[in-house]
């Protein structure tokens, strides 16, 4: 039998954990169903997607994705004052996640502190400036043919 590795337009169905460098899981399906998805079509960042090429069923491999190519860096242009008088008063407290209507859709932010006339709100993805561990186990990969 021919193993196919994972290439780009391959449904790959897999295991995966996302951890932080300190060993703080993030996310994971280890316990559960894995997850299937075809390479190239947006369900992971490409950082991550990059590490699973050539991989083949039955692999087992643990990466460490750099922010760059994770979540990003944290951005300071992404922190934002905003005035107090804008939010609903009851939904403000530090570390509390507020969405906002944008031309995209809906952006989270997070609330990083409060004074009596503004809001800090931080823009950043939660897991911005962080490398992540990504443990897989391929479980299939299927590769279209080309006729």
């Amino acid at each position: 039998m021919v193993l196919n590795p994972i290439r780009q337009g391959a449904e790959v169905t897999l295991n995966f954990s996302l951890a932080l460098e300190d060993g703080h899981i993030i996310d994971s399906n280890f316990d559960s169903s894995p997850a299937t998805f075809s390479l190239g079509d947006g369900s992971l960042l490409p950082g991550f997607e990059e590490v699973l090429e050539g991989l083949v069923c039955g692999s087992e491999a643990t990466f460490i994705v750099p922010a760059e190519k994770a979540f990003g860096q944290h951005n300071p242009q992404n922190v934002q004052l905003i005035k107090r008088s804008l939010f609903d008063q009851d939904e403000l407290q530090r570390g509390v996640v507020i969405s906002f209507e944008n031309a995209g859709g809906e952006l989270p932010g997070v609330v990083q502190s409060l004074s009596e006339h503004e809001v800090m709100v931080d823009f950043n993805h939660p897991l911005a400036g962080e490398s992540i561990v990504f443990a897989v186990k391929i479980i299939d990969v299927k590769v279209q043919s080309a006729h």
